[in-house]
Parts: C-alpha cells; sequence; structure tokens
C-alpha cells in the first residue's frame, strides 16, 4: 500500500511540474486552446512563476502573442506580477514596443506606474527604446513622468540620454505644463 501512494505522490508531482512547463512553453507560443485546457485541469494557476519569475502572461506579451495576453487577462491574469527584476508585462511590452498588448494590459488594470527593483517605468522603458507612440500612449492614461529611476533619471533623461529627440519633445512640453 505504501509503494503504491509513494507512486501515486511522484506521479502527482511529475504531472504537475509537467503542466507548468506546458503553460510557459504554450503561452510564449501563443497556444490559447492548449492553455484553456491546462488551466481547466486546474494543475496549474494562471499567475504561476516560471524559475526566472516569469509568468505566463509576461511571457505571452515579450513574444508579441496578443491572442494569448488577451485570453489570460480575461482569466483573470494579474497584470501587475513582477518577476525577478521587478518587470511587469506592461514594462515588456513598452520596451519591445508592443502598442495593441500595452492597450489590453492597461484595459485590465495595469499599474501605470509601478516600478521595477531599479525604479523604472513602463514609460521610462518606451522612452529610452524610443517607442514614441508608446510615450503618448501612456501619458494618455496618466503615466507619471517626473518618476526617477534609482539612479535619478526621469523618462525625460532617459529619452535626452538616447537622444531621442520626438520622445523628448513630448516630455518636454508634458514636463513644462506640469510646473506651471
Amino acid at each position: 500500500m505504501k509503494n503504491s501512494t509513494l507512486f501515486f505522490c511522484m506521479f502527482m508531482v511529475i504531472a504537475l511540474v509537467k503542466a507548468q512547463e506546458d503553460i510557459f512553453d504554450l503561452s510564449r507560443k501563443g497556444n490559447v486552446k492548449e492553455i484553456e485546457i491546462v488551466l481547466k485541469s486546474k494543475k496549474v494557476k494562471v499567475d504561476t512563476l516560471d524559475y526566472k519569475g516569469f509568468s505566463p502572461l509576461i511571457l505571452a506579451v515579450y513574444n508579441g502573442q496578443l491572442d494569448t495576453v488577451d485570453f489570460l487577462l480575461k482569466h483573470k491574469a494579474n497584470p501587475d506580477i513582477q518577476d525577478k527584476s521587478g518587470n511587469t508585462a506592461l514594462m515588456g511590452a513598452c520596451f519591445k514596443g508592443y502598442l495593441q498588448a500595452i492597450c489590453l494590459l492597461i484595459a485590465q488594470g495595469a499599474d501605470i506606474n509601478i516600478k521595477n527593483y531599479g525604479g523604472a517605468t513602463a514609460l521610462i522603458y518606451a522612452a529610452t527604446f524610443g517607442h514614441k507612440d508608446i510615450v503618448v500612449e501612456l501619458l494618455k492614461y496618466e503615466a507619471d513622468p517626473t518618476i526617477q529611476d534609482d539612479r535619478g533619471n526621469t523618462a525625460e533623461d532617459h529619452a535626452r540620454m538616447q537622444g531621442n529627440q520626438e520622445i523628448l519633445e513630448v516630455l518636454s512640453t508634458i514636463t513644462e505644463k506640469a510646473e506651471n
């Protein structure tokens, strides 16, 4: 009896680990139908984290899988889960330049001003990587351009350091309005 109980427990642990591996791979690849099966099995929660602290949502965003992002958000994935560096799905979308993913995340309540463990925000990422359309979108939703990272730099400072003149002009205009 003890052997069969031990075997059953080992089987369940292996099945759980396999299901967790699957949801991460499936999220990267954008296989919504398979993700739905894994979630319905209740072996894995939608906000399960991998060994790097990535959630299925973060992986789907980073890999540009919009249908998967939408599906996971509709299944109550937390858009503000932070990985081991403190980055969120929104920050990943800003880094990669995925405007549609950003819109989905904001519509589902992503914290637009959350900081990673270096103090960077989604707006800082968008400014740093030259995504003017995303900077404009984030500002529409009240991203705070005055937030400083751990080195004391704002999104405007990052745009200046990167030579992103168009973004610098957008952020300068906002900052000037805030000062007046």
